[in-house]
């Protein structure tokens, strides 16, 4: 009886498994199921977090930020004890010895794939920072767990890789927009973000996902995330020149700013007597910074909506940006967890007030409203710093409500977006993974050409001929027409250089000559772990047809020829492209 039921089980699984490949309405409700769960746990992460700061700071909701001061000192301990926190988590988890797959770098080289250990670690990590007063946000904690929790239902109905990464983009974007109250900026996250790419077979899951979640938010109680503007008016066209400046301005600074975190983040990590205590000492370091003004605690929602509505002097609001940026760039170097997503957001709005004072002052007669700056900033900065131009115009068209906005904003967005690829390259999450050694520019997928290696395409048939072999004893060995190259190598089997077998048949050679006098390319092999990209390279910069491969100890295990190397090349992209748009 036992045996039949399971019988039954795994073959009512297995139908279901392959209605998820073949039906795109089937995938479209297993992306709104794992929207219901990425809303529900993004409203139950935020109530954590929020209800740690009411317990430590004795403060509502997303209140924090918008202290005016903090009346007893001795709350702002609550930042290193959430510091040693921390560092007890990082004790019970000391057995790990890789750091956390993030969605992001879970669909650029996993295909999607998550340990479903990695969302707990992040997400707690993340929600007793946030918690504690530091100054990060919870976006990071709310997009791995949406995406997460997508990552497992799809492999556990082992989807294929393409579905997969849909789904992680759709769980992910559905909890962004679950927590802001706005689908179109959370499809457009998953999108731009985590996906990668605006395909036809992720639209209709991606889409669904986000308002399944925002529903869920919604139904709970969350109200949206709104911000007041100017209403019944127009831009003129002087003004999407002045908020292209502002556009470039925010680029500059958001660059310098993930520059400035890394850099005090290796400073930090070489710093060995510090050990694991880092987030202890960075707590610390945030009480005086926190004293100065509390704004800089937390994510910075209170402070984002309190200075627009006070318009502070332009002095003020500069102390506010430096403070916010010193305590973003302690909270992430010492070990705190979290995402620069909001934060980017507040330092935005703050350089668009900035912008807006200095430029009506140097120009009255072209003067700018500062809320609609800020709004501008807001996107540009966030653009610059998390990615996603039109994620960014979409969160502020929902959290706005005003059309007429959407234009400056799409300007200084792209000009920032524009900006900060051309020279930088990365977003804040790629930027960090770049500096832990990763090959990742962007969420698209190129797990295949990490894997697409030097080891996988060499051959193995390759004719190898001593160093002490004479010309003669060459030709002897290698008759002319039976190998078009072979490898020299030393007694140990060692690299030193490719032998044409014409060359060595060239009448005018002695017999008596040495073989290796006529081998080219010594100094150039590939290793083993090079991927196609490299290989690809080396082969034109060498300007051969093929190159050895070599072990750790510079034996030679292989060949890979440009020939081969470059039809698997083609063959993977095209692949890839056919899973892009869901043709496979």
């Amino acid at each position: 009886m036992a045996r039949s039921w399971k019988h039954f089980a795994r073959s009512v699984t297995t139908r279901q498994r392959r209605r998820l490949r073949e039906s795109e309405a089937a995938f479209i409700l297993l992306a709104t199921l794992s929207g219901l769960i990425a809303g529900l746990l993004t409203t139950m992460q935020a109530a954590l977090a929020h209800g740690i700061q009411h317990l430590l700071y004795g403060v509502t909701i997303n209140r924090l930020s918008a202290l005016g001061s903090i009346h007893h000192p001795w709350r702002l301990l609550a930042l290193p004890l959430g510091g040693l926190c921390l560092v007890l988590l990082a004790h019970v988890l000391r057995h790990r010895t890789r750091a956390p797959i993030d969605v992001v770098e879970a669909n650029a080289l996993h295909g999607g794939r998550i340990p479903f250990v990695d969302n707990l670690v992040i997400a707690a990590q993340t929600i007793l920072s946030n918690g504690a007063g530091a100054s990060v946000g919870l976006e990071a904690a709310y997009a791995q767990i949406g995406g997460g929790v997508a990552s497992f239902l799809g492999q556990q109905l082992k989807l294929r890789r393409s579905d997969l990464r849909n789904l992680v983009g759709a769980g992910a974007g559905a909890a962004v927009g679950a927590a802001f109250g706005a689908p179109l900026t959370g499809a457009f996250y998953a999108f731009e973000i985590v996906i990668g790419a605006y395909t036809p077979a992720a639209i209709a899951p991606v889409v669904a996902a986000a308002l399944a979640a925002t529903f869920v938010t919604r139904s709970l109680g969350a109200d949206p995330y709104l911000i007041a503007t100017t209403a019944n008016r127009l831009v003129p066209t002087t003004d999407y020149l002045i908020y292209a400046m502002l556009g470039l301005v925010c680029a500059i600074i958001g660059i310098a700013i993930m520059r400035l975190v890394t850099f005090a983040e290796m400073r930090v990590q070489s710093w060995s007597r510090l050990g694991t205590w880092r987030p202890v000492v960075g707590g610390c370091l945030l009480i005086p910074v926190a004293w100065l003004s509390p704004q800089a605690l937390s994510a910075g929602h209170g402070a984002l909506h309190l200075d627009l509505a006070l318009h502070p002097t332009i002095t003020f609001l500069l102390i506010i940006l430096a403070v916010k940026i010193i305590a973003s760039i302690i909270s992430l170097s010492f070990g705190f967890r979290g995402g620069l997503f909001f934060a980017s957001l507040f330092l935005g709005s703050l350089i668009g007030q900035i912008f807006a004072g200095a430029f009506n002052t140097g120009f009255p007669g072209l003067a700018i409203d500062a809320n609609d700056a800020a709004l501008v900033g807001m996107a540009a900065l966030s653009v610059s710093i998390v990615g996603g131009p039109m994620t960014l115009a979409m969160l502020m068209l929902e959290t706005t409500h005003d059309f007429t906005l959407m234009g400056p904003v799409l300007t200084a967005s792209l000009i920032a977006s524009a900006f900060t690829r051309e020279t930088f390259g990365y977003s804040f999450s790629t930027w960090r993974l770049h500096i832990r050694g990763s090959s990742v520019r962007s969420p698209r997928d190129i797990g295949w050409v990490v894997s697409l290696t030097a080891s996988r395409l060499m051959r193995k048939d390759w004719v190898s001929a001593r160093d002490i072999l004479s010309i003669g004893e060459f030709r002897a060995l290698i008759p002319l027409g039976s190998a078009s190259k072979a490898i020299s190598t030393d007694a140990e089997g060692r690299y030193l250089g490719i032998i044409p077998t014409a060359a060595a048949y060239d009448s005018a050679l002695s017999d008596t000559a040495m073989v290796r006098s006529i081998a080219s390319l010594a100094g150039t092999t590939l290793a083993a772990s090079a991927d196609i990209h490299e290989i690809l390279q080396k082969l034109d910069q060498a300007g051969a047809d093929e190159l050895a491969v070599v072990d750790d100890h510079g034996v030679v295990i292989g060949i890979v020829t440009e020939k081969h190397a470059r039809r698997r090349y083609f063959e993977e992209v095209e692949a890839a492209q056919r899973r892009l748009f869901g043709e496979s």
